[in-house]
């Protein structure tokens, strides 16, 4: 049993690397995995599901006692990411395909893997957890309208179908979760080690069947996509952090704002895509670059907050 623990945490904590992974083995053994984007919708709400299943009550109190704090990361949250994204797709003026899944992207809440990056950062993590339920729960309005209105030059979108869509694969399987566990607490707490593993796999397998269903597209545009995607992160994160100190807040909730804004649910932009842009069959491939992108850095994010952070500790020890 606990060996089964090290392992789930093993791969949690290393998701990026197992991301990378197995998205070159994909890459050169395509048909091995380009089967999962049949699947991705499931996948995904298998992951949200998981999700679900590790918020507890106490989580919610964040809601309620730090309603400034929650409001100001939801806005950056959702105008940092999604602006950033049109800007970014009309500088490169990027095909329609591409430009969409940037778009997506942008406009998607943020990621679960922002909460493990805020613990690893120091940073506050009950107001990243708090974010990421409010930004999730907003979702299914605030994705489809920001897509509808900033997408809207280069496809036609449907803001009701893809409403439709975000509470299937977001909403429902995270009320579900939290719902079975609310129902049974000490099944589910007897189970938790290994509830990160659901997710993990989940997002392996639709990154792994994006990247094989692509691999001969990637070779002629991933690498405009990789720099896209990293300016867009990139922007995300310093905005975020940029904005949270401006507005005075303290060094911990910097960080939990920085690394939220920054990192989205990029599983959520594929499952998009896939479900309603099924045309545009690149506008998954942001997605998938996205997910191994953000995860690497927010990993040197988190070492630069730690760094800056012991960097004051030990100036005020000096100073006393």
């Amino acid at each position: 049993m606990n060996q089964m623990k090290r392992v789930c945490s093993f791969m949690s904590n290393n998701i990026a690397v197992l991301i990378i992974i197995f998205s070159v083995i994909a890459f050169f053994y395509p048909s091995g995995f380009s089967w999962a984007t049949n699947y991705t919708t499931i996948f995904l709400g298998l992951a949200m599901f998981g999700m679900g299943l590790t918020i507890k009550a106490e989580d919610f109190k964040v809601v309620f006692t730090r309603p400034k704090d929650l409001f100001v990361g939801c806005v950056l949250q959702y105008t940092v990411m999604p602006i950033a994204a049109f800007v970014l797709a009309k500088l490169f003026q990027l095909p329609t395909d591409l430009a969409l899944g940037v778009i997506l992207v942008g406009c998607c809440p943020g990621g679960t893997a922002s909460n493990v990056i805020t613990y690893i950062a120091g940073g506050d993590v009950p107001l990243s957890v708090g974010m990421t339920i409010v930004s999730t729960i907003l979702a299914p309005l605030t994705t489809p309208v920001l897509v509808y209105f900033l997408a809207g030059s280069w496809v036609e979108v449907s803001l009701l179908t893809m409403m439709m869509s975000v509470v299937k694969v977001v909403l429902l399987p995270v009320l579900a979760g939290i719902l079975l566990y609310r129902l049974f607490p000490r099944q589910v707490d007897a189970l938790r080690d290994f509830l990160p593993l659901v997710s993990v796999v989940s997002i392996v397998m639709i990154i792994s069947g994006i990247v094989g269903s692509n691999a001969e597209k990637i070779i002629t545009c991933g690498a405009l996509v990789m720099i896209v995607v990293a300016i867009h992160n990139g922007v995300g994160l310093l905005l975020g952090t940029g904005a949270a100190k401006l507005l005075r807040m303290e060094e911990k909730k910097v960080t939990a704002v920085g690394i939220e804004v920054g990192m989205q649910n990029s599983g959520l932009a594929i499952s998009l895509a896939t479900a309603n842009f099924a045309m545009n069959p690149l506008a998954t491939l942001p997605g998938a670059i996205f997910s191994v992108w953000h995860n690497i850095s927010g990993t040197i994010y988190a070492g630069i907050r730690n760094r800056r952070k012991l960097k004051s500790y030990a100036q005020t020890a000096a100073e006393l």
